[in-house]
């Protein structure tokens, strides 16, 4: 990822709070840090976070970094650089030598802009994005054969990445174009061939904001109920894209971060994580499909702008940074599997801290969670429509009105959907029912055929 403007003036208000992106299989972490003298001068720090504690190590230069450079991990544990240089951002390659700091300069790449990707699957590979007026140029700038390349041209501006297979074949980027933006999918092992993944109907803004290849699950942000909404839907199901009440807070901003890895075609029970601002502070939010609700528990100290990881065994890691510890993890136990039923809302409680062995600071949940936002008696759900299942390469054709049986509501199309079991995408694990047969599907999908995200729902009952 790359700081923007906005964020590296906050960064530099905020020391020990600049942004950290973790690389692939959670053994390393980038950030600028900054020194404590007068100058407050940054340089690029890499966190080791496979060990039994973090610790962290400084990449220092010859010369102090800018605040907009742009740092990747990969899993080897050598750091991309992103630097700009005049018209142009220079790409190198940092890694401790001894009691210094390595470089490898792999290139130059000319544009106006230049935004790094989140980290490929595998760990070893480095993208970027270049938007330009009405095209943006997607760059492998670490991996190729001689320094950065062009892998193709995206007609349109271009944002985001969220890659949806393990495999680092399949990425997903939020397009604008004539001022609507849509979701479409890049098909790196056939050139760069490009097709729409998300539309919810022809007016609506559409982004992906995360994906997880075991579950299938999809969040999304989309203003087709109206408003900006996060909602969510499952790779390889038929149904609509639900926008659940729980995902609407009353104030603040809500963003997820992280999902939880292993459950193979099981979306309704993966969890997600998100980060909550508000006025009361920063907050942990946990919710799964199945709940229909969203949890709260309190946030460590210094986390750092939303990064976390899940592991396999359970454990949500959250960075953190003080003027104590500069270098920490707090690691959250969070429950796993389906939830029997719903509490009721109740007063926070106080996360307990327990030292270990290893000075590691570890939270320990104690037996009840945050307060719950409870999702309301109707979810607003995806309009009616037609077009190809999401992960296919071949366009997709215009949409057609609601089919016969379909609620339609006010506001464009939008249903609401008051079953329950209407809620749990049970097709997820199904092939696709009769229909064009796109030409591409991914292979690590197996069954699971891609999600029509704009298809039309099932009348609400």
């Amino acid at each position: 990822m790359t700081i923007c403007a906005t964020e590296a003036a906050t960064a530099l208000d905020s020391p020990h709070r600049a942004a950290l992106t973790i690389a692939a299989d959670g053994s390393y972490a980038a950030r600028l840090a900054r020194h404590d003298d007068a100058a407050g001068s940054w340089f690029p720090e890499r966190w080791t976070l496979s060990g039994p504690e973090p610790y962290a190590v400084p990449l220092q230069g010859t010369q102090p970094e800018e605040p907009d450079s742009a740092l990747l991990p990969l899993t080897d544990g050598r750091v991309l650089i992103l630097r700009r240089v005049a018209d142009r951002f220079a790409v190198s390659l940092l890694y401790p030598a001894g009691p210094g700091t390595g470089e490898l300069l792999l290139g130059a790449v000319p544009a106006p802009e230049l935004t790094l990707l989140p980290p490929a699957p595998g760990g070893t590979l480095g993208y970027a994005l270049a938007p330009e007026a009405r095209t943006t140029t997607l760059w492998l700038l670490h991996g190729g054969a001689d320094g950065p390349e062009r892998v193709t041209r995206i007609p349109g501006r271009c944002t985001g990445g969220v890659w949806l297979d393990r495999s680092g074949r399949l990425l997903a980027l939020d397009r604008e174009v004539d001022g609507r933006t849509k979701t479409v999918v890049v098909d790196l092992e056939r050139g760069g061939e490009t097709g729409l993944l998300l539309q919810i109907t022809d007016e609506s803004n559409d982004r992906l904001l995360l994906a997880d290849p075991d579950s299938g699950l999809l969040l999304v942000r989309s203003d087709a109920p109206g408003h900006d909404r996060l909602g969510w839907g499952v790779l390889g199901s038929s149904r609509p894209v639900r926008f659940p009440e729980c995902l609407r807070p009353a104030e603040g901003t809500l963003t997820p971060f992280a999902v939880q890895p292993g459950q193979m075609l099981a979306p309704e029970n993966c969890a997600v994580a998100f980060r909550r601002e508000a006025a009361n502070g920063t907050w942990l939010g946990i919710w799964r499909p199945s709940e229909r609700q969203l949890r709260h528990f309190p946030a460590p100290e210094g986390w750092l702008a939303g990064a976390g990881l899940w592991t396999a065994g359970g454990e949500l890691l959250l960075p953190y940074a003080t003027e104590a510890e500069p270098c920490g993890v707090a690691r959250m136990a969070v429950p796993l599997g389906p939830v029997e039923c719903v509490e009721p809302v109740r007063p926070v409680r106080r996360v307990r801290w327990v030292e270990t062995p290893g000075s590691v600071e570890t939270p320990w949940l104690m037996d009840t969670p945050g307060p719950v936002e409870a999702a309301g008696p109707v979810e607003a759900a995806g309009p009616a429509g037609q077009g190809q299942p999401l992960g296919s390469v071949q366009p997709v054709q215009p949409m057609q009105g609601p089919p016969s049986g379909a609620a339609a509501g006010s506001g464009g199309g939008i249903v609401l959907d008051a079953g329950d079991a209407d809620n749990r995408s049970t097709a997820s694990a199904q092939p696709q029912a009769a229909g064009a047969e796109p030409r591409h599907v991914p292979a690590h999908l197996g069954m699971c055929r891609p999600v029509p995200l704009q298809q039309a729902p099932q009348a609400a009952r």
